[in-house]
């Protein structure tokens, strides 16, 4: 099947702790069905001091459920995804908007 959902597509998250922040998903899991997104489901993950880099508390991105993200359309609002066959292609388009994406 089809990923709705794809590296570098903007989003925002609807549910959570997290809910009506935007951000760019710079990795997917499809195995777990969840995705990591910039700037979103961040924890403090410890860092223990080696000999080339300083140890201490650092932010990081955790992945969120594909079920609480929603891809952004052109004017900036959440959307669904659709599938289409365009030229013998299969592509993905915004509900909202009919543009595809």
């Amino acid at each position: 099947m089809a990923a709705k959902l794809k590296k570098g597509d903007k989003v925002v998250v609807l549910a959570g702790k997290d809910k009506g922040k935007q951000g760019e998903i710079t990795q997917v899991l499809p195995s777990e069905n969840k995705a990591v997104v910039d700037g979103v489901n961040i924890a403090i993950r410890h860092q223990r001091q080696t000999q080339t880099t300083q140890g201490g508390r650092t932010p990081k991105a955790m992945p969120i459920d594909l079920s609480n993200l929603a891809l952004l359309d052109s004017n900036g609002k959440a959307t669904r995804v659709g599938f289409r066959m365009e030229d013998g292609k299969k592509v993905r388009f915004a509900k909202t908007t009919g543009e595809t994406v």
